[in-house]
């Protein structure tokens, strides 16, 4: 029994994959024997022209390309997402930081008007707790945006 011509146009590589080259002149791709059960083979022979591809074998391809990009890009997710996780907290924890730190500067300037207000006024208290009230209702129908001159122009009705 003779060799058939396709095997002796092929010379086989020494290195450790194991892979079998064309020997055609100015050839880039690689031949080799693939193990496919039939039904993906149904498969290939069903969608392979609906893609736009001229060869099994070029639906073959793009199909190995499209599987090691999608590889290679959960590895990268599962190593850019720890590190965006820790950019974040960081982030979130110098806001958190900032915030805390205006606040009690606000505090602060709140505390020494109240007592001001106080000393300087009489009030009973029931005036105290009445205007609590009035104040808590006001923040929560205006969603806590106070306006001094929404004050003003309540104070000067009474």
């Amino acid at each position: 029994m003779s060799k058939s011509k396709n095997r002796e146009s092929i010379e086989h590589s020494d290195d450790e994959k194991g892979s079998v080259k064309a020997n055609i002149e100015g050839s880039d791709k690689q031949k080799f024997a693939l193990y496919i059960t039939p039904q993906s083979m149904d498969t290939v022979n069903l969608l392979y022209k609906s893609d736009n591809c001229s060869s099994r074998s070029e639906f073959i391809e793009k199909a190995v390309k499209f599987y090691t990009g999608y590889i290679c890009a959960s590895k990268s997710v599962n190593y850019i997402s720890p590190l965006l996780t820790s950019m974040l907290d960081s982030v979130v924890l110098n806001s958190e930081q900032r915030i805390s730190r205006n606040l009690f500067k606000i505090a602060v300037e709140l505390g020494k008007l109240s007592h001001m207000i106080a000393a300087a006024n009489e009030v009973d208290d029931d005036t105290v707790k009445e205007l609590h009230k009035m104040c808590v209702d006001e923040v929560r129908h205006i969603n806590g945006l106070i306006n001094f001159e929404s004050a003003v122009k309540f104070q000067q009705e009474d």
